[in-house]
This record gives C-alpha cells, structure tokens and sequence, in this order.
C-alpha cells in the first residue's frame, strides 16, 4: 500500500527517484500514466495489470468507457528503476501533469501519483476545507 507524501525533485534528463518506501513495491517495474486532476499515476507492474483486468471488462458499446480507457491507456508508459530507483517520466507526460523541477509524490493506496508542487499544494487547500466539512458517507460502509 502506498502512503505518504514525499517531495523529490525531477532531474535535468525527466527522472526522479522514487521514496524509498515505495521502491520494494516498485522495483520489479512501473507503469506510469495520466491521472485525474492533471497528475500523473503510478502503478506497479502488477497493479496494473489487474486493474487492465477489470477494465478490460467495460463494455466496448459504452463511449464514457471507450474515452476514459483511451486516455488512460495511450498515455501508458512502462519503465524500469534503475538502480539508483530512479524512472523516467516521459516528456508528454511530464507536459500533461505540468511538472518541473519540484514535485509532490503521494500515495494514495493501490498506486502512487506524481504532482506539480505548486498544483498539489493549490488542490490540498482546496480539498482539506470539503475533507473537514463532509457530513455524508463518501465510501460505502467506510465513512
């Protein structure tokens, strides 16, 4: 499970090196894609390919499915840590979640997400004011 946040820097070459508490996870590969929000999702290797397991189960005649799997899947890219547990994130990519220099790595349970710093920090002052505020349950039988 992945938790926390983390605020490591992109390289000059689009690397960044991955928390430590993620690489055991993380180490046997990585499928790096568009995420919600305009950041950027990271799944292991094997979470991804279960979750390409229940998409695969959207009916082909629904157009939300057709477009949301189309977006998610053709910015798909599978890299390898090397052994300094870095990844390269790649330019269009990088561009989509508007990444430079400083980033913001959360987790956020079965996946990581990669941030723009500035873009995280806007969205968590937004959303910790809703988080305080929620008076409904949010995730059935949880909250």
């Amino acid at each position: 499970m992945f938790l926390g946040t983390f605020s490591p820097k992109l390289d000059d070459k689009g690397r960044v090196i991955l928390p430590a508490k993620f690489r055991d996870e993380l180490e046997g590969g990585v499928v790096i894609t568009r995420g919600q929000e305009r950041c950027l999702y990271v799944f292991s290797t094997r979470e991804f390919e279960a979750m390409h397991e229940k998409i695969r189960q959207a009916p082909v005649t629904s157009k939300q499915a057709r477009d949301y799997l189309r977006v998610f899947l053709s910015g798909a890219h599978a890299e390898t840590p090397d052994k300094q547990h870095r990844v390269n994130v790649p330019a269009a990519l990088r561009s989509y979640a508007g990444l430079d220099r400083d980033l913001v790595v959360i987790g956020a349970g079965s996946r990581a997400e990669i941030w723009n710093a500035e873009a995280w920090q806007t969205y968590l002052d937004a959303q910790e004011a809703e988080f305080a505020n929620i008076e409904e349950e949010v995730i059935p039988g949880l909250f």
